[in-house]
């Protein structure tokens, strides 16, 4: 028999309770905890786990991580060198300002070395079209699938076996395993944790995407954050061409570096001038 339970989730922080409170006690959040029901399914069939027995650490072999290069010198070195095999990303940053147009000219240079599998649940096929050609992309090897249920992207992703994924934006995903609403931190950690799995056991680079909050904090950020392998976060006022690309988290680099790029009619463009006189700055 399948066994409900009820909890309270923070919609801010992921903070768990067993029951409803006005303020969260971990992030101070007011009025953010939401109902969920968990579904618990014992089976009295399930068969013994197998058992794994602790190796020493002297007996395995370090390996070089083999990185992608992006095509973009300012950001392979925030990267620390290029996109990492198998590895998962976080772009975050304000709606407008630039995500999906650097995403895509990431996409059209990867592409040309196999194919790229670009997931959005925002934006149509005609938007992405109309940004491509504006861009000047024309690649038969980067592939739409505009859809937000995890399990038909998960179904594609095993099917194509891309060189690169991207998840635009992982706030829009849904799992039918969960009655919470899409974006809320329960749904986001499931949908991550799926395609984590799914990427990191057939060594696929997945890039996913995600909205800042008006605190200028992806939504859901201890959840997310924790899980991935990079965080970046892409900057500046939407009004003026600059931005900033900086690294917050890096399981395979540095955070110390930044990018420059100018946004323009053809793109992201790179500034490396404007960051070298940044720094002497």
């Amino acid at each position: 028999m399948a066994k409900t339970k009820t909890i309270f989730v923070c919609n801010e922080c992921g903070n768990e309770s067993a029951k409803w409170l006005g303020r969260c006690p971990a992030c101070n959040s007011w009025n953010s905890f939401f109902e969920q029901k968990i579904v618990e399914t014992k089976t009295a069939t399930s068969k013994p786990k197998e058992k794994i027995t602790p190796q020493k650490l002297n007996t395995y072999e370090a390996k070089d991580t083999i990185k992608i290069p992006t095509g973009f010198g300012e950001l392979d070195r925030v990267l620390g060198g290029g996109l990492v095999k198998g590895s998962l990303t976080l772009l975050g940053g304000e709606p407008g300002i630039g995500k999906s147009t650097l995403i895509l000219q990431i996409c059209n240079k990867i592409a040309k070395a196999g194919q790229v599998l670009y997931v959005s649940g925002e934006e149509s096929a005609e938007q992405i079209k109309l940004r491509a050609d504006r861009l000047g992309i024309n690649n038969d090897n980067i592939l739409f699938l505009g859809e937000t249920d995890i399990d038909i992207i998960n179904q594609s992703i095993i099917e194509l076996n891309p060189k690169l994924v991207i998840i635009d934006s992982i706030q829009t995903m849904y799992s039918d395993e969960l009655t919470a609403a899409a974006g809320s931190v329960s749904q986001v950690r499931e949908i991550t944790s799926q395609v984590m799995r799914i990427c990191k056991s057939r060594n696929i680079t997945t890039i996913i995407i995600g909205h800042v909050t008006k605190e200028g904090n992806i939504a859901g950020p201890r959840v997310l954050e924790h899980m991935v392998d990079t965080v970046l976060y892409l900057e500046g006022e939407r009004y003026f061409s600059y931005r900033i690309l900086r690294g917050v988290k890096n399981r395979f680099g540095s955070t110390n570096e930044i990018g420059m790029f100018e946004m323009r009619e053809e793109g992201m463009c790179e500034r490396k001038n404007e960051r070298n006189r940044r720094k002497m700055v």
